[in-house]
């Protein structure tokens, strides 16, 4: 019986595991500062990877909680700034502040985590790890989903916000329903490659982390790319205010918009950044074989 079994804790699988290594992310021992960048983003994710369900799903609901925020403060912007010059862009400044909240306090978000969890799968793409890769997704989207659905709710009966800020709300879910399937799709796809982006700058942002995190996401908004967090907000409060079917939440707003997300965040982003990764660290042990190789054929000749 391994001890896996014997603790009952969820273990990523990897070769430094395999070797009781750790993950070495130190840049004068790696290639690039790219693959220095990889690795620590790796480690990050194995430790997402072996946390505990329950510990998983409070943190999502926690998150989905605080994106909240974004439709909050987009639509008092959007109630008080009127016809003011650039409102639009304080307007969409709002959305900004959900994923402020989320990433400062380590929530979890689930589009993180189309990132950093699909590292250690892609390094080493064993059943094992598959398996804790959609226990993650599966836990942190429920929670994300209940946060966001409760947040929506508390919008739409307490009695915290006037009219104006109200008929805001209603304004901003609407438009994200005005798209048909197929381009929530493709904006999804645009904002998970996006969110994936800012992940990988993150490691490198230091102090500036904050406005990485402003800059990035104030870019999704101004697109008006479909996210499916926070748009669980907004779409969730139309449900709960009587002007949308719970159906339609399903479809045409969250499997497009979840599937887009995936492919942008994973399939094309951590995907081709792996890749060129990988092709380095390949590179580099091939390098130290043939250097070690040499230096085995002098001795030889002494």
């Amino acid at each position: 019986m391994t001890s896996q079994q014997k603790n009952k804790e969820p273990e990523v699988e990897s070769e430094e595991k395999d070797q009781g290594e750790e993950i070495e992310i130190d840049e004068k021992q790696l290639p690039s500062r790219a693959a220095a960048i990889h690795e620590q983003i790796r480690q990050d994710g194995e430790k997402e990877l072996e946390r505990d369900s329950i510990a998983l799903l409070w943190s999502a609901i926690a998150a989905g909680l605080s994106m909240g925020a974004s439709l909050m403060a987009k639509g008092i912007f959007q109630a008080h700034l009127g016809d003011v010059p650039g409102a639009f862009l304080l307007e969409n400044l709002g959305y900004t502040f959900g994923f402020i909240i989320v990433i400062m306090a380590r929530q979890q978000l689930f589009t993180e985590n189309t990132v950093t969890a699909v590292l250690p799968v892609m390094h080493k793409p064993t059943g094992g790890n598959f398996l804790l890769l959609l226990r993650l997704w599966g836990m942190v989207l429920l929670g994300n989903l209940i946060g966001t659905g409760l947040g929506a709710l508390a919008f739409a009966h307490m009695p915290v916000f006037d009219d104006a800020t109200r008929l805001a709300f209603t304004h901003i879910s609407e438009k994200v329903m005005a798209n048909p399937p197929a381009t929530m799709f493709a904006n999804a796809i645009i904002a998970g490659w996006i969110i994936a982006t800012m992940v990988w700058m993150f490691p490198s942002a230091g102090d500036a982390k904050i406005l990485v995190i402003i800059l990035m996401t104030w870019l999704v908004a101004l697109g008006d790319l479909s996210h499916i967090v926070v748009g669980s907000v907004e779409v969730w409060y139309l449900v709960f205010t009587g002007a949308l079917p719970w159906q339609e939440f399903i479809w045409p707003f969250a499997l497009p918009t979840l599937a887009g997300n995936i492919i942008g965040g994973t399939f094309i982003f951590a995907l081709i950044s792996h890749a060129q990764i990988r092709n380095d660290m390949s590179s580099e042990k091939n390098a130290q074989a043939k250097t070690e190789q040499k230096k085995a054929q002098k001795s030889q000749r002494k």
